[in-house]
């Protein structure tokens, strides 16, 4: 991605993990950041670690509020999933921060479990916020891309590209999030806009943690085949694929191996997976 021509960069979901990983990489790049979340403190904490550790009172600012020689990092509290407050909230941060440039859709929480232990209400959110709150964000802020020829790039998963045990309703809202991509890239491309899309595997974020609460074991044992990286491990390898000019950008040397044996050998991989869960649910039953 040539970094001269982004200049501000709108991230949802980008108060931790790989947005606010992502962030960090574009303010070392002197692009302005809007970090976009939900929780006001953890927005503000977020926004504290991009900044520069010298003191307030010893920098200057423009008439605009952006400390003199470093990026702007603004934030907006803001729930994606909600259309009506994506549109009235974006547009009045576009007045405020500038035209983006550069969109990152990565808000998202996941509730893994059983089928049948899922309620309708985590299966409604789930779609809510990955899916629809990707199409929403994408279809106000898309005006200033077409204007500024710039780049989207949507965060899928690895469970986007393979249906995990446990992640049927997350599996449903990537794989969504992924066709909306594909779409997307070929109607934007003639515009001069560019669409990617990041499908990682399980990631170190808090995120993960508080998947890990309800994740049945039969989960545990399947992604233990793909890896756990580390958020900041996500963020080089999505400007290495967006340098490279690649569409989909699969994270991880194991998380690659694993999308190309499904995408080129589908049956192999559901026969690990069934014996996985196969011998899980034996070592289950044998306690």
């Amino acid at each position: 991605m040539p970094e001269a021509t982004v200049r501000c960069a709108f991230i949802t979901g980008g108060s931790s993990g790989i947005g606010l990983a992502v962030a960090k990489e574009l303010v070392q790049r002197g692009v302005d950041v809007l970090l976009v979340a939900r929780d006001k403190a953890r927005l503000e904490q977020a926004a504290k670690s991009l900044l520069p550790a010298e003191s307030p009172k010893a920098s200057k600012s423009d008439a605009s509020g952006k400390t003199l020689g470093h990026p702007r990092v603004s934030t907006l509290s803001l729930d994606v999933g909600n259309p009506e407050e994506v549109k009235s909230a974006l547009r009045k941060a576009v007045e405020e921060c500038g035209e983006p440039d550069f969109l990152l859709n990565c808000a998202g929480e996941a509730f893994p479990d059983y089928f049948d232990r899922i309620s309708d209400a985590q299966f409604e959110r789930t779609i809510d916020v990955h899916l629809k709150g990707t199409w929403y964000v994408t279809k106000t802020l898309l005006p200033y891309l077409k204007k500024n020829r710039g780049t989207i790039v949507n965060v899928s998963s690895l469970a986007g590209l393979i249906g995990v045990f446990g992640y049927t309703a997350y599996s449903a809202a990537k794989a969504g999030v992924i066709g909306f991509s594909e779409a997307l890239r070929s109607e934007l491309a003639v515009e001069g806009v560019r669409v990617a899309v990041l499908c990682p595997p399980d990631t170190d974020t808090p995120g993960f943690e508080r998947e890990n609460r309800t994740k049945p074991e039969e989960t545990r044992a399947i992604s233990k085949n793909a890896g756990v990286l580390k958020p900041e491990k996500v963020a080089q390898e999505l400007f290495r694929g967006l340098s490279r000019g690649k569409f989909l950008i699969v994270p991880g040397l194991e998380a690659r191996l694993t999308a190309w044996v499904a995408r080129h050998l589908p049956v192999v991989v559901r026969w690990v997976v069934d014996r996985t869960v196969r011998n899980c649910r034996r070592y289950i039953q044998s306690k």
